[in-house]
């Protein structure tokens, strides 16, 4: 069978199988290497709250949160975009 991809869609390499981990989106349960991962700041506290308190001088701390997406929730929520074929032989990081 012809492959897809040169990595299959996995970045295990030669470790044999991977744990699981749930989607956070959909619940889909995905191979841990398979996943996307999106970390990114988000603030505790309200938006209009958090900018009066900025305009006093106040620091305001942001929790760092990280998501893992099934390949379907990614591309839907527009995190990783549908690829050429020719694009996907070449490896391309996430970022």
């Amino acid at each position: 069978m012809p492959k897809k991809r040169k990595s299959r869609g996995r970045s295990k390499g030669d470790k044999g199988r991977s744990s699981k981990v749930q989607c956070d989106v959909c619940g889909a349960w995905v191979p841990r290497d398979k996943v996307i991962k999106v970390t990114k700041p988000v603030s505790i506290v309200d938006p209009q709250l958090e900018k009066e308190l900025k305009k006093q001088g106040a620091l305001i701390f942001k929790r760092v949160v990280t998501k893992n997406y099934c390949v379907s929730c990614a591309i839907f929520h527009g995190i990783v975009k549908v690829r050429s074929k020719e694009e996907r032989k070449v490896e391309k990081p996430l970022s």
